[in-house]
């Protein structure tokens, strides 16, 4: 267990992320790569932590990431697996940074391939590039039109290889008849470049809600991140967010709790006190919506959300002490808070919840 006195931390299951992507492998077949996806701090899971135990584990191809600065963080770490900075390089200096710490750079535009070009020639050895193709997310990427003549191009400077082409599904959880166009648009391009023999060795497209279903997406790599997190039906979440209760004390019916008064006691309650808050990506929109496990029971929160501390009405609980574990998210006894859950009552998704865990949060491996 890692060091902390603050009592507020999230165990990351270590092995239950590893059983998630072996279910996927599973699904998958052998011959499809996976590519980790652990951008954004693993979804706030911790991503040294968590590509680590994949990689250990074996049963992960690739990593994604979202920056150089991610990447660079892994490599520090002694992470060893190949891994494809997923957002545009910007400026020069950059796209350097990756090639000197062998991070995949990706390719959207003959201005970006220009970028990766003159660091290869300065660094003097070639670089691997994966081509971005936009086909209807509308953020990076070259248009499908325009897909064949850019890897043409690239095609013809040494310095450059051309290992992946990909794109990105905007609406895979939703929307078959989106998505079938989607993966239209790209196969026209993957069939164009296969047709001049210049197809690359990896074709990618897939997220979590693709690679399960849409089988014909998989291509030769998928890249999961949603369902390793178990936060994708089917799979086993491996994030608990857990505080104790520091204080407990009796109010008198009437009394009210927390900045505003925005609660008041309707009967004499017994309330305790959390060392947790928004300043920690509990969000104050939770307050007097959310409960917490403690004693296996559902404790509402009370009050507004401050930053550092919450309080939970634990008169359901009769057994509840100082020192007792409380769950945020995640499982106690036979009862459970999932970020989905908290997630509908902020009116985002389970990422955002999950991604707003802020630093102060140590993150606990547990196997």
């Amino acid at each position: 267990m890692r060091r902390f006195f603050r009592p507020t931390w999230a165990e990351i299951d270590l092995g239950a992320l590893v059983g998630n992507l072996r279910k996927l492998r599973a699904r998958v077949g052998p011959a499809v790569k996976i590519m980790f996806v652990v951008k954004a701090n693993a979804y706030g899971h911790d991503a040294v932590l968590c590509s680590l135990a994949a990689e250990k584990a074996r049963a992960a191809d690739w990593l994604g990431v979202s920056s150089v600065e991610e990447g660079v963080a892994l490599r520090d770490a002694g992470v060893k697996l190949p891994i494809l900075v997923l957002g545009s390089l910007y400026p020069f200096e950059s796209v350097l940074a990756a090639v000197a710490y062998d991070l995949t750079p990706i390719v959207a535009s003959l201005e970006s391939a220009k970028r990766v070009a003159s660091a290869a020639l300065r660094l003097r050895r070639p670089i691997n590039v994966h081509v971005k193709v936009d086909t209807g997310m509308g953020r990076i990427g070259v248009r499908p039109e325009a897909a064949p003549e850019l890897v043409r191009q690239l095609a013809a400077l040494k310095a450059i290889r051309v290992q992946g082409i990909y794109t990105h599904m905007a609406k895979a959880e939703d929307d078959a008849a989106f998505t079938a166009a989607q993966l239209k648009a790209f196969q026209r391009v993957v069939n164009s470049l296969a047709r001049e023999g210049l197809r690359p060795p990896l074709i990618h497209a897939a997220n979590s809600a693709t690679t399960l279903r849409h089988p014909a997406a998989r291509y030769g790599l998928v890249r999961p991140g949603l369902a390793v997190y178990g936060l994708y039906e089917g799979f086993s979440p491996i994030l608990t967010l857990k505080s104790k209760c520091v204080y407990i004390k009796t109010v008198a019916r009437g009394s009210s709790v927390g900045y505003g008064a925005s609660w008041r006691a309707k009967r004499e309650s017994r309330i305790a006190t959390l060392p947790i808050g928004y300043g920690d990506g509990y969000p104050r929109v939770l307050s007097n919506k959310a409960s917490v496990l403690v004693g296996g029971q559902r404790c509402p929160v009370i009050g507004s959300v401050t930053m550092d501390q919450i309080m939970i009405d634990v008169t359901g609980a009769p057994n509840a002490r100082v020192g007792d574990d409380a769950v945020l998210i995640g499982r106690q006894g036979g009862t459970s808070v999932t970020a989905a859950e908290l997630a509908r009552m902020c009116g985002t998704i389970p990422y955002e919840t999950v991604t707003a865990l802020s630093s102060r949060v140590p993150r606990v491996g547990i196997h």
